[in-house]
């Protein structure tokens, strides 16, 4: 069985479930999602819990994405737009180095330190 192949199978089927469900989110409600994201974060409640705490990953992971590749320029755009876009940028993004490091879990997540 190849290198991964569970790890990668469900990288790809979070891409594919958050892209069909963000498209029926959009169709539904419109582009409106930050207003209702931080509209639930300021009312105290699960809702604003989970939107916060779930901030604090989206934050996290472009963090992670900046410093893997020493703050360069393309990480800077890649790291904000997944704290941003969230899962669908993220788990692409290791999905790619899972492929380009051939499976080497070590490089994949530090890079070349």
């Amino acid at each position: 069985m190849k290198k991964h192949f569970a790890f990668k199978l469900l990288l790809l089927s979070q891409v594919i479930l958050l892209i069909v469900f963000s498209i029926m989110a959009f169709q539904k409600e419109g582009a409106d999602l930050f207003s209702v994201f931080f509209g639930n974060i300021l009312t105290p409640g699960w809702n604003g819990q989970f939107n916060l705490d779930f901030m604090c990953y989206l934050i996290l992971s472009g963090l992670w994405i900046m410093w893997r590749n020493k703050f360069s320029a393309g990480s800077i755009v890649l790291g904000t737009a997944a704290a941003i876009v969230g899962i669908m940028i993220f788990a692409s993004y290791i999905l790619y180095l899972l492929f380009k490091k051939d499976g080497d879990l070590k490089k994949v997540l530090l890079g070349d330190r």
